[in-house]
């Protein structure tokens, strides 16, 4: 129980990183329902779910997670009915009918299994050694999210100590300043998020699409609010792909919400991301590229930008022209460099204000590296000649469908990830609207996929 409450895990809202791994688990071994649990003193919680609708927790007793985590290895129940312990649980004499049960337990490096990864199928099965292998695999990456997590927390912890030290001492030498504001210390807790807010005045629309089901994709983007009516938002793609791809994402993603609350130049945003990565061992020499940006609402309308670098291709800005087309300009940021390469790493920013009719297109490499017929790659370019040629407006929402028709239109699928994130100013706006926001997310890169989510679909 100690193990579990130095995670700080119990009853935080959904995480786009766990919900991946459960949906992950249950496409892999083709079951009804997975999950990602911990288990309490007196309950079993869930942390993530796929298949199992409206259940954020169940009693520990009788409990299939409490007893997987009594052993070391995998636990494998092929008929629930035939087992003396799970044919008294109410997921398998309820309405749910559960029959078959396998689990991993979460362990951490000092020997505490924490809860487990579960698939449940309601029909009896066997599985394969190589199958409880990948359960296992698939439980050590939730482990691995957990201490990224615990790591991300605990650097933003120790600046803010060291900002609080050196406030005191300001403090104690110019007794007539006023108290500065205590540091936050919530972490926003979303690889994806599971959908974009909405901010008055601006509309909203992103995709991301892996090259393959069977990757965790490193693409990752955010839109969240900072108060004072500021808003924060980045896109970028830590190199490599995969559970370690992944695993850096999450710390990337933490850190970056975190160090937005504590710093007022998005430079500085990045630089506290390039210094988290590089003292954190277990990043290896992993580096990402990012692009990094403040809003704020402007007095005449629009929004007054700033966006910095990390070595990531340009953003686009779109002007909509009268008549109807648009004119396409791009973001350049000269000198900044990737993040969590070097030490001494430089960022540097550009502050333009979009106005009524304007919009702006962030994109990872996947878009700009997707092959044409002649086996040559898009480019910037290629793109920037792809979104002068448009007729329609300059919305988030259209930005997104016509770079993903562009996707799905070449000869070629996506070899790699691919995320998307557009914002927009419409052209005619009423004072106190609320902002439009429409958003998608794939996992896989085959189904075509539009603005307004996939049918069916919940972000």
């Amino acid at each position: 129980m100690e193990a579990v409450r130095r995670y700080d895990i119990l009853d935080t809202p959904p995480d786009g990183a766990f919900d991946r791994v459960a949906a992950l688990a249950a496409r892999l071994f083709d079951v009804p329902v997975a999950t990602v649990t911990i288990v309490d003193s007196d309950r079993i919680w869930f942390k993530a779910a796929s298949g199992l609708e409206g259940v954020s927790q169940i009693g520990r007793d009788p409990g299939l997670c409490a007893s997987a985590i009594l052993v070391d290895g995998t636990t494998v129940i092929p008929d629930a009915l035939a087992d003396p312990v799970a044919c008294s649980n109410p997921l398998v004499d309820g309405s749910m009918g559960v029959r078959f049960y396998a689990a991993a337990p979460i362990t951490t490096p000092d020997g505490y299994r924490l809860g487990t990864v579960n698939i449940l199928d309601t029909r009896p099965r066997t599985v394969s050694e190589a199958e409880m292998a990948t359960l296992a695999d698939l439980a050590a990456i939730v482990l691995d999210e957990l201490e990224l997590r615990l790591s991300a927390l605990r650097t933003v912890r120790a600046e803010q100590e060291w900002r609080r030290a050196e406030q005191a001492a300001r403090e104690r030498a110019e007794r007539d300043k006023a108290s500065l504001a205590a540091f936050a210390s919530t972490l926003q807790r979303t690889l994806l998020p599971p959908a974009l807010p909405t901010i008055p005045g601006l509309e909203l629309a992103c995709h991301y699409q892996t090259a393959s089901p069977q990757d965790v994709g490193g693409d990752f983007y955010d839109v969240f609010p900072l108060g004072g009516g500021r808003w924060a938002f980045f896109l970028g793609d830590v190199c490599g792909k995969g559970a370690a791809a992944a695993a850096v994402t999450s710390l990337t993603r933490y850190t970056l919400r975190e160090a937005a609350q504590h710093h007022e130049e998005p430079e500085a945003v990045l630089a506290a991301l390039n210094t988290a990565l590089l003292l954190d061992a277990s990043v290896g020499s992993r580096f990402c590229t990012c692009l990094f940006g403040f809003l704020e609402p402007a007095a005449d309308a629009g929004f007054n930008v700033t966006v910095a670098s990390g070595g990531h291709p340009p953003a686009y800005r779109l002007h909509a022209r009268q008549g109807g087309g648009v004119r396409v300009e791009p973001v350049d940021i000269k000198g900044g460099m990737l993040v969590g390469a070097f030490e001494q790493a430089a960022f540097a920013s550009r502050t333009f204000h979009l106005g009524p009719g304007e919009g702006l297109l962030l994109y990872t490499d996947g878009l700009t590296e997707a092959r044409l017929a002649d086996g040559t790659m898009l480019g910037e370019r290629g793109v920037a000649d792809f979104l002068s040629r448009r007729t329609g407006p300059a919305d988030a929402t259209a930005l997104v469908d016509d770079a993903v028709a562009l996707i799905h239109d070449l000869p070629q699928d996506a070899a790699d990830d691919v995320a998307l994130l557009a914002l927009s100013v419409p052209t005619t706006q009423v004072p106190g609207s609320p902002g439009v926001s429409a958003s998608a997310h794939t996992a896989g890169a085959p189904a075509p996929v539009d603005a307004a989510g996939p049918a069916g679909q919940k972000d």
